[in-house]
């Protein structure tokens, strides 16, 4: 049984994403976003980017701003570590080498 290469999912790395997805879906930009959550716009794009780690207070101001609760979005990042996590232990059958065909 082969395992799959699949890195560790940060948890910041995952919450970053799920806050981003939330924001592109609703259209919204990063400004103003930013401005309604009372964060910094280069702060908000670092946590989206997953290079920082919010705290909890911010995260719940972000997470009102974009009208999400926050069980919401900690249920959305649970899932996509528990998926990751699961990816790890799935068996791949090893890739069949079929020989080189040669026209005559």
């Amino acid at each position: 049984m082969v395992e799959v290469d699949v890195r560790p999912v940060l948890l910041r790395e995952a919450v970053g994403e799920s806050l981003r997805e939330a924001r592109t879906d609703q259209g919204r930009t990063l400004r103003e976003v930013s401005a309604d959550a009372r964060v910094s716009l280069g702060y908000l794009s670092e946590v989206e980017r997953g290079q920082k780690e919010a705290s909890s207070e911010l995260l719940a101001s972000i997470c009102e701003s974009l009208g999400v609760p926050m069980s919401v979005l900690l249920r959305t990042v649970s899932d996509k570590v528990a998926r990751t996590e699961s990816l790890k232990s799935l068996p791949i059958p090893p890739k069949r080498i079929e020989p080189p065909v040669y026209a005559a």
